[in-house]
This record gives structure tokens, C-alpha cells and sequence, in this order.
């Protein structure tokens, strides 16, 4: 169980209910640490933009950057 309470649905804000959307179409559901960062979702939006210029960098290389987020998706309770 989280400490902080997830949020299930955008609620009608623009950001969150597009962010939701992107993630049910890419994972088929929406992710737990999304779930939680969605109290702010500025800052939702700075942390998918900072994984995302992580993965662009080329500054990991693609198998050490696959384990880690196969690491940080168990940690954080994802099925995959």
C-alpha cells in the first residue's frame, strides 16, 4: 500500500487526463509512480521529461538503462 494516496483519474485536468491516456495506451494501464506524482503534475510532467532525456542521452547504454527500469518497476510494485 502507498504512503501517498494515488491518483486514479485525471478529473478533467487537461495534463493529467493526457498524461493518463498515454500511459494506458503505451503500458495498458497507468503506472504507480505516475499515479503518485499526479498530486502536482507539473511535476509529472518534469520527471517524464527527465526520463525521457535520460533514455535520448545515448549516455547509458540500452541494456544497463533496460535493467535499471526493470529494477525501479520492481521496486515500485510493476508487474513487468
Amino acid at each position: 500500500m502507498p504512503r501517498v494516496t494515488e491518483i486514479i483519474n485525471g478529473g478533467g485536468d487537461s495534463i493529467l487526463d493526457a498524461e493518463f491516456a498515454s500511459e494506458r495506451e503505451i503500458f495498458g494501464d497507468v503506472l504507480n509512480p505516475s499515479r503518485v506524482l499526479s498530486h502536482c503534475p507539473p511535476i509529472l510532467q518534469a520527471a517524464k521529461r527527465l526520463y525521457s532525456a535520460v533514455d535520448e542521452s545515448g549516455q547509458i547504454p540500452p541494456p544497463m538503462l533496460a535493467l535499471a527500469y526493470v529494477r525501479v518497476a520492481a521496486l515500485n510494485g510493476c508487474p513487468f
